[in-house]
Formats: C-alpha cells, sequence, structure tokens
C-alpha cells in the first residue's frame, strides 16, 4: 500500500526534475547544438578551400599538357636544329 505521505513527495520531486531540466540540461543541449554547428562550418570551409586548391591544381595541369602537346613538334625540331648547328 502507497503511505498517503508518498504523493506529495513524488509531485514535487517530479516537479524539482522539471526545474533541473529546464535550467541545467537545456542550455548544455543548445550549447552542444551551437558547437557542432560551428564544427560543420568549419568543417564546410575547409572542404571549400581543398576545392578551390584542387581546381588551381587541374588549371595548371591543364597549361603544362597544352604546352606539351602544342609546343611538342615545335619543340623537337628546335632541339634537333641546335643539335645540327655547328659550334663556334
Amino acid at each position: 500500500m502507497l503511505s498517503p505521505l508518498l504523493i506529495p513527495i513524488l509531485g514535487i520531486s517530479c516537479g524539482l526534475v522539471a526545474i533541473i531540466g529546464g535550467v541545467f540540461i537545456r542550455p548544455l543541449f543548445k550549447l552542444w547544438e551551437r558547437r557542432m554547428e560551428i564544427e560543420a562550418g568549419l568543417a564546410a570551409e575547409k572542404a571549400a578551400q581543398y576545392a578551390a586548391q584542387t581546381e588551381r591544381l587541374e588549371q595548371r595541369v591543364q597549361v603544362l599538357e597544352r604546352i606539351i602537346t602544342d609546343r611538342g613538334m615545335g619543340l623537337a625540331d628546335e632541339i634537333e636544329k641546335l643539335r645540327d648547328a655547328p659550334l663556334n
């Protein structure tokens, strides 16, 4: 059997748990959420920097490929002319 004194004690205890949860637990969860938002923003910024760096490197490789393919034949001819030139 339940003691008549137990009912008010349980009611007050539930109220205290709700107050403590609202005062301490909710701000803690908001702090964690804010921290995760900041970390996500930093990760996105770093990913954008990596993407920009990758784009720059790809452009440089394209320039090098163009130099090699466009000037490949002319460069070979120039090298041959230098080999055939008499030494002074």
